[in-house]
């Protein structure tokens, strides 16, 4: 797997550029391809270090993100992370049997002979009227429910948006 390190108000020495190569190396076992790139962004926000980790593929986009104290911590966190979700996944593919589907990852399922995970299950579903509100009424909305997102028609240009509260205590908006 190539790795491609950057930093954000934080400079990327040796050290840490070669930490962070030989913790995503662990998950070069889970890819029978070397074109693979993980784009990582190393970044500060006040005395928290937080590391975000992005390896785009054709039908799939595996992402992590962790914050620490320490940016070594963090790494070996969003390492960990990864691999969780890539072993999950991986399960689920084979369950379906979809690998076909899924080229691009080429999952080496040897390694996963003697693994089982629990599957996730839907355990509600919910049916909404979706009004046409200005993204202030909408934030408005969200926070008098509480909730971290909120499904709307924009009056303006009448497309259904999504609201979400970031990390970082901002909003962003899906437009469909």
């Amino acid at each position: 797997m190539k790795c491609n390190i950057r930093g954000d108000k934080l400079v990327v020495t040796e050290a840490i550029k070669s930490y962070i190569e030989e913790k995503m190396g662990k998950l070069d076992k889970y890819f029978k391809r070397d074109d693979i790139v993980a784009n990582i962004l190393v970044k500060t926000r006040g005395n928290k270090d937080i590391i975000e980790v992005t390896i785009p593929t054709d039908k799939f986009t595996l992402r992590s993100e962790e914050e620490h104290d320490d940016l070594y911590a963090a790494i070996d966190l969003v390492t960990d992370k990864l691999e969780r979700q890539i072993r999950k996944n991986k399960t689920k593919l084979k369950k379906q049997n979809i690998n076909d589907k899924y080229k691009e990852f080429n999952f080496d399922y040897e390694l996963l002979e003697t693994e089982t995970y629990e599957e996730n299950k839907i355990v509600k579903r919910k049916k909404i009227d979706i009004k046409p509100m200005s993204e202030e009424e909408a934030i408005i909305q969200m926070e008098l429910l509480g909730h971290t997102f909120f499904v709307y028609r924009d009056s303006d240009s009448d497309e259904v948006m999504v609201l979400y509260k970031r990390h970082d205590g901002n909003y962003g908006v899906i437009e469909t």
